[in-house]
């Protein structure tokens, strides 16, 4: 037998921190703890412990550590980063905060729309004389004592982080490297960004924007991965430290100390790449993700087995998304084509002023927690609600390692929300959880109707401690038929952290007519592209490891300024594979806008992700059973299901094989997460573990007679409206 090889996936939610510990001869382990927030790398090494001893395995074996965490997105969101400085070309020191001069998404049409604060006021924006055309020619040379009084200014004034963000410095980065040179060496206790090495697209906004939030996030997020590295050695795992970036791949801590701003989604990349290889794995190409969390949830898009990407993210809003954010900053690094809420299993119930119930973006967090914690937390949440509806087992939470207190639960819906509103305490239970499914529903919203995909093509995939519960309902807002509940859903972004690959991107700004571009001079820019990448993979990579290289254009009509990336086939690029490309473009156009368009087209950027194709946890073999039930059945409880209190079965999930079918409505519980089946649902367990959950037959269906379900409904609506 071979010699035992684990691999360790971490990821820290705002909740609840997951580890999934597998290894290549098939074991898979599941730990779910509460984070640590005043010291995340303590809760880690807490799971990283009870791993270890339950699957009985030494640090030694570790051959592989993969970490997501919300250090990033938190560090944004709340202002909590490294005080900035900022250098620029002279003359555009005020680039950044002039921005677009328009407010986004749904400030658009606010006339009374105040922008937020920048991440730097102008008195830490220092300028540098030098100059650089849009071809990378020098018209003026940099100054090095110039240099070294705008670095030493900024540092006088209380920068720790500085970002460098010159005009055109994505055609030539010379200038930029002088500054980082001459920035460590007079400031070596400085974090230093050069924008020409965290992401060197044209646009210079949206660099700038990029490299500073790089700059702002970097020294904590730096900090943090090295004290992990210290701690992980200090008990014995040598293996490299990776950490999962935006786009879906992997890249080393060191990687992640210097470009930070590829972290600032990692979290949900990871659920969503989970989705992308169960739709791989099942057959199912098109798969919407949807991740409910403690503190927030995600909604994703997988097409033809692949998660979209977006250049044109939006990071510290309210709600973050491709093109669609509430005064969050551009990213142009590479993201998942996601949308995040503030609505999650700690999102806080409240009536506001006006009488009206509410439902988040406010958390509970870890501590003090939901009211049923018994953390000290007073304030009803989304966990709450499900408790006392029955969705929730309060003596199975999280496998028995917590118990809940469900009349702490009632207690806090009861001050809270049912008095306030003047209705029972069930009712105010299920405007919570139904206010909650609403909220979600915007971020699937988001990464469907508004990118022009019907929902009701996809299937749901439904991952996160509390997205199973979730689940159906959302999916019946949106017309979806099939809800797919993964195992151990509850630990799933975990679990995609252990088959995402080592990888980089790289990106080159070449502007040119597509009808007139030069197949040499586009082979040329992307063999630089892929020699860039191997040397970055050398580091990483043994000789036998399997490298793929991805190819894209980023396309656009003439006289506009939005892009779409379209892939770029295998082959030598020639008349032909361009010619493809750009119809490709026009289709891609026409099912997103509802226009075909006719006028010309420009290439802009030529885009190049190079992977190093990482050992994968063994799968797990499953056969198909008897389809027998029963044999998981453990036990019945009291669960409201429209307006119904209905005595419901309860399923014990690690005892349902392949073929077993359930009626709704039902339980189906596991140490990570339950899963709700509704009434008039049913869910079979397919050959790779998966709850597959769609309307029953109509000969399969049967319930109780309509009766007493309209005053509750009644009472339901008056607190909703």
């Amino acid at each position: 037998m071979s010699a035992r090889r684990i691999f360790i996936g971490v990821d820290i939610g705002g909740t609840f921190t997951d580890l999934v510990l597998a290894d290549n001869r098939g074991a898979i382990h599941n730990i779910k703890t509460l984070t640590t927030a005043d010291d995340p790398v303590r809760g880690v090494m807490t799971a990283v412990a009870q791993g270890l001893d339950e699957a009985g395995a030494a640090p030694g074996e570790v051959t592989r550590f993969v970490h997501a965490t919300t250090l990033p997105t938190n560090l944004v969101l709340e202002r909590k980063g490294a005080k900035l400085g900022l250098i620029a070309t002279a003359g555009f020191g005020d680039l950044f905060h002039i921005g677009k001069q328009h407010a986004i998404g749904p400030d658009r049409f606010n006339l009374s729309y105040t922008p937020p604060a920048p991440l730097l006021p102008r008195s830490m924006v220092a300028e540098v004389a030098e100059r650089v055309n849009a071809a990378g020619a020098v018209l003026r040379p940099i100054d090095r004592a110039d240099v070294e009084r705008a670095v030493l200014g900024l540092i006088d004034r209380g920068a720790e982080a500085i970002a460098v963000c010159l005009l055109n410095s994505y055609a030539n980065p010379a200038h930029e490297a002088v500054i980082g040179e001459v920035a460590r060496a007079v400031a070596p206790g400085a974090y230093v960004c050069l924008s020409s090495e965290v992401w060197p697209e044209f646009q210079e906004y949206e660099r700038a924007a990029t490299t500073l939030i790089s700059a702002y996030i970097g020294p904590t997020l730096a900090n943090y991965v090295g004290r992990l590295e210290d701690a992980l050695r200090r008990i014995g795992i040598d293996a490299e430290l990776q950490i999962m970036q935006s786009s879906g791949a992997v890249m080393g801590a060191a990687m992640a100390a210097r470009k930070a701003a590829y972290a600032i989604e990692s979290g949900p990349a990871a659920g969503v790449m989970a989705a992308a290889h169960l739709a791989r794995e099942a057959g199912r190409p098109g798969l919407v993700s949807f991740d409910m969390g403690g503190t927030t949830a995600k909604a994703g898009l997988v097409v033809d087995g692949e998660p979209r990407i977006t250049h044109q993210f939006r990071a510290g809003g309210g709600t973050s998304a491709a093109g669609r954010a509430d005064a969050g900053e551009p990213i142009k690094v590479p993201v998942i084509d996601l949308a995040e809420v503030g609505a999650g299993g700690g999102s806080i119930a409240r009536v506001d002023t006006g009488g009206f119930l509410r439902v988040g973006p406010h958390s509970a967090s870890s501590y003090p927690g939901p009211a049923c914690y018994g953390l000290g937390g007073a304030q009803p949440t989304v966990t709450d609600a499900n408790v006392v509806l029955g969705y929730i087992n309060p003596g199975y939470f999280a496998g028995g390692s917590m118990t809940l207190d469900a009349e702490a639960s009632r207690r806090a819906i009861e001050e809270h929300v049912a008095r306030p509103l003047g209705i029972d305490v069930v009712a105010a239970a299920r405007g919570i959880h139904a206010l909650a499914n609403t909220a979600m529903a915007a971020a699937i919203r988001v990464v469907t109707l508004q990118r022009g995909i019907d929902p009701r093509d996809h299937a749901l995939v439904a991952s996160g401690g509390a997205g199973p519960i979730h689940a159906v309902k959302l999916a019946e807002l949106f017309g979806i038929e099939t809800v797919i509940i993964p195992p151990s859903p509850g630990v799933r972004s975990a679990w995609g952290l252990l088959i995402s690959d080592l990888a980089h991107d790289f990106v080159a700004t070449a502007i040119m007519r597509a009808a007139e571009a030069d197949p040499a001079r586009i082979a040329t820019i992307l063999a630089g592209l892929e020699e860039k990448g191997r040397q970055a993979l050398a580091r990483a990579a043994s000789a036998e490891t399997r490298i793929v290289v991805q190819r894209s254009i980023d396309i656009r009509l003439a006289h506009q300024h939005q892009e779409i990336t379209v892939p770029l086939g295998d082959g030598p690029v020639d008349a032909a594979l361009l010619e493809r490309a750009e119809a490709d473009f026009r289709a891609i156009y026409a099912r997103t806008f509802g226009i075909r368009p006719k006028e010309a087209c420009q290439f802009v950027n030529f885009r190049l992700r190079i992977s190093a194709v990482v050992e994968k946890p063994a799968p797990v073999g499953r056969a198909w059973g008897d389809g027998i039930a029963d044999r998981a059945r453990k036990g019945i409880r009291e669960a409201w299901f429209d307006g119904r209190a209905l005595a419901t079965p309860v399923y014990d999930r690690a005892r349902l094989e392949p073929g077993d079918r359930i009626m709704g409505p039902a339980i189906v519980e596991e140490p990570d997460s339950s899963t709700i089946c509704p009434d008039g649902y049913a869910a079979t367990v397919d050959l790779h573990g998966n709850l597959l959950i769609s309307p029953a037959s109509a000969d399969e269906r049967s319930g109780p007679e309509d009766g007493d379900a309209a005053p509750v409904e009644r009472t339901l609506h008056d607190a909703l409206c």
